[in-house]
């Protein structure tokens, strides 16, 4: 009697439970794959997730979430409601923005009053303030088909989404040119621009394209996971695990097997694990000479790595303070006054700034989840150069001082004071104990010499089976833009394991809504 042959499931194996692994896993397994997540450590998120201390809560990266329509679709196309597994809390106003020359802004999605906030500094500027929003727009119009499709060889360059897309790139324009057709002040060319930190990048030097940064702002609106942004990995997580997704914790992947030049699984400590294919979601520039031999990287070469430009880091401070500071904002940004001078500090990376731009979240103003013990918890960021020249051994205590006298000045009252549990991160601190390439938060720089087909491909060129995930990947950093590469690199795993049938079009998915909550 013929039962019929029973094929076996194409498995995957995937190098990382970051936001981008996490994205893959939950995608590959809603089209049937078997998938089995690797993770060094014991929690999932990378990044992003939190950590607790002493009673404290924090997130240790991402912060806040834009553009939550690519989060809901990415759901909708696994069958999954966002909304069992995260609650997104819409804040407005998105932030208060401290410049220290004077004055403050109050940013907001509600443009009336955004423009009245803007005239407090140039009544001209204010009335551009729906141009911009206008321009935005038609560049996110132009450049989402862009940046939803692999860059794999040349002629992806001359397709017609790229051809079309053209006009609104100005490639000799930064950010801060392409708004000085708008804004005078260069204030309010900061006001929306300083944005580009997200890339870790200077808004003198980025791409003019990425004014779509603060235009994703006013347009879809600032929000925060209920949790920390470590409470939607975490729902992430879950849903992959009820979609059938292995998870194996504190078990690193020392490196990729090949037969050849086609990748055949993952060796860890625990012996080996036979895959049909290799999502990496490890930082690229870290993980990469780990994983696959340099025989193997003909265009990856660790000489090429190197040489590669790369973001600027961040020093960190994880605050359990007494009280609370209910008269600040979720989100606070203070603005160096020399802040050309600031970021060419952080470029260089000779030494620490000398007149710090901060970013504060007190998150205990939307979310209980963040209160301490007869307290709550602070978060504080500040953007520095990676590691380099700067002997952070050094300079570590004199720049936390440094950095707390500068908030007690604009608004945390007798900070030093209260402070009852305290945890400092360097660059070094990134590198070492993240595993991140020169302690670049935010992994390669975002140039456009190192964008499209010049980004590391989300099909690793000249093997066979690997596929890649995460910020230093097409189409580049930041949470949105990461599950968004996640969708192309699954599309491309899918596609090459015969599965591509499974694959739903892009008009079938949820469609984008423009301003509605979530």
């Amino acid at each position: 009697m013929n039962f019929g042959k029973i094929e076996r499931r194409k498995k995957t194996a995937i190098v990382g439970a970051g936001p981008g692994g996490l994205a893959s896993a939950l995608l590959l397994a809603a089209a049937g794959v078997d998938v089995t997540v690797f993770e060094r450590l014991g929690a999932v998120g990378g990044r992003t997730r939190v950590v607790e201390a002493e009673g404290y809560r924090f997130d240790i990266g991402p912060t806040f979430f834009l553009y939550p329509q690519i989060l809901q679709s990415l759901f909708h196309r696994c069958g999954l409601d966002l909304d069992d597994f995260v609650t997104l809390k819409r804040l407005d106003p998105h932030y208060r923005l401290i410049f220290e020359d004077g004055p403050e802004l109050v940013t907001t999605s509600d443009l009336d009053q955004l423009e009245v906030e803007i005239a407090k500094i140039d009544p001209a500027d204010a009335k551009n303030i729906r141009r911009f929003i206008e321009r935005g727009r038609s560049k996110l119009a132009a450049f989402r088909p862009v940046l939803q499709k692999p860059f794999l060889g040349p002629l992806d360059l001359l397709s017609p989404d790229v051809l079309k897309s053209l006009r609104y790139l100005s490639p000799m324009s930064s950010v801060d040119g392409d708004l000085g057709q708008l804004f005078r002040d260069p204030r309010i060319r900061l006001a929306f621009s300083f944005q580009t930190k997200y890339l870790g990048m200077s808004p003198f030097r980025c791409p003019s394209l990425f004014t779509i940064l603060s235009f994703l702002e006013y347009e879809f609106g600032v929000w925060h996971p209920m949790g920390g942004c470590g409470a939607l990995s975490d729902g992430m997580a879950e849903a992959a695990r009820q979609l059938g997704v292995t998870f194996r914790m504190n078990e690193d992947v020392e490196a990729i097997e090949f037969d050849g030049r086609t990748a055949t699984g993952v060796r860890t400590s625990e012996g080996l694990f036979a895959a049909d294919a290799v999502v990496v979601n490890g930082d690229f520039a870290h993980a990469i000479p780990r994983l696959i031999p340099a025989r193997l990287r003909r265009r990856w070469s660790d000489k090429k790595i190197e040489k590669s430009n790369y973001s600027c880091s961040t020093f960190m401070l994880y605050l359990g303070i007494e009280g609370r500071y209910e008269h600040l904002d979720h989100h606070t940004i203070v603005l160096s006054k020399e802040y050309r001078r600031n970021v060419a500090e952080i470029e260089a990376a000779e030494h620490p700034p000398i007149d710090p731009s901060i970013y504060v979240q007190n998150p205990s103003r939307s979310d209980p989840a963040f209160d301490g013990p007869g307290g709550s918890s602070i978060y504080v960021l500040v953007p520095v150069g990676h590691c380099g020249k700067i002997d952070w051994a050094i300079e570590k205590t004199k720049f936390r001082d440094i950095v707390i006298d500068r908030l007690e000045k604009f608004g945390f009252t007798d900070l030093r004071k209260r402070i009852r549990y305290e945890k400092v991160v360097t660059p070094d601190d990134w590198r070492d104990d993240m595993a991140i390439y020169r302690g670049a938060t935010f992994n390669l720089a975002h140039s456009l010499d190192q964008m499209l087909l010049f980004r590391p491909r989300n099909k690793f060129e000249g093997v066979d089976g690997v596929y890649l995930v995460g910020g230093g990947t097409h189409p580049g950093s930041g949470l949105p833009v990461i599950y968004e590469g996640a969708r192309i690199t699954s599309d491309l795993v899918l596609e090459d394991l015969g599965l591509g049938h499974t694959i739903p079009s892009y008009k079938d998915e949820m469609p984008l809504a423009s301003t509605t909550p979530v």
